[in-house]
């Protein structure tokens, strides 16, 4: 079976990080491994408590994983520039994996993951490995890139801004505009814009969704463009699917 490798939070409702892949996995048919950097308290409220996890565990984690049976990476959100340490070295060793990051720094409905030194190591470290496919949404873009203002006008360039810190490729995700949502793909050689209607729904974990269908995409081998189209559509579906728990709109 194909594996492919989670890092990243938990969330004690399994709407979101490591254990939302676990789902997203079994859906898909991918058995999911698992390297947890930090234990959040989450509600519907936004984060309550974050517990970053020593280094020594997270490398430890790392080291009990077969890398030879790692299709793909999936990295979510990470709490320290520690922990962004860990995480860069181990994908360095992994270097002809596809690895797609989601650069989660807060909780949509309040709470934040990453301070900014944890965001400017992810940006030096992460950001910059030639095997990763980055997938911000706008206000994650934005950090990225130092607070820039980025409007419909700008996706195309500030995706391609981002994939000139060394990565293999961006995805912008533009579901924060106003109308329909538009979507920019930003590899070494161009960059391309994907339109979709917008679907009614405020469904959490979008973004962890998104990603790890990626990765599990490119895990069963699809090329990069082929895999984007199937995460894309898969995560349309969710949202239309969503359905209510605890007070949130969620997928799962």
């Amino acid at each position: 079976m194909t594996t492919v490798l989670s890092v990243g939070t938990t969330h004690p409702w399994n709407i979101a990080g490591v254990g939302l892949d676990l789902l997203i996995g079994a859906e898909l048919g991918v058995r999911v491994l698992s390297v947890r950097t930090a234990v959040s308290a989450q509600d519907a409220s936004g984060i309550a408590a974050v517990e970053t996890l020593s280094a020594e565990i997270v490398r430890a984690q790392f080291e009990s994983v077969d890398t030879r049976e790692i299709a793909a990476v999936r990295v979510g959100a990470l709490t320290s520039g520690g922990s962004v340490a860990q995480v860069a070295q181990a994908l360095r060793r992994l270097y002809d994996v596809p690895v797609v990051v989601d650069p989660v720094i807060g909780a949509t409905r309040g709470g934040r993951f990453a301070d900014d030194a944890t965001v400017l190591a992810l940006r030096r470290e992460i950001a910059s490995l030639p095997n990763v496919i980055l997938t911000p949404n706008l206000p994650e873009a934005s950090t990225l890139l130092g607070g820039r203002t980025i409007d419909r006008d700008g996706l195309a360039e500030a995706a391609r801004d981002l994939q000139r810190l060394g990565c293999r490729a961006v995805l912008l995700k533009g579901g924060h505009l106003d109308e329909n949502p538009v979507d920019a793909l930003a590899t070494i050689d161009e960059v391309e814009i994907l339109s979709g209607s917008r679907i009614e729904g405020d469904v959490r974990g979008t973004g962890c969704i998104l990603a790890m269908a990626l990765a599990c995409a490119l895990a069963q081998g699809d090329p990069l463009r082929d895999a984007v189209q199937f995460a894309r559509a898969f995560v349309r579906r969710k949202i239309a699917g969503g359905r209510e728990f605890g007070g949130l709109t969620v997928a799962y």
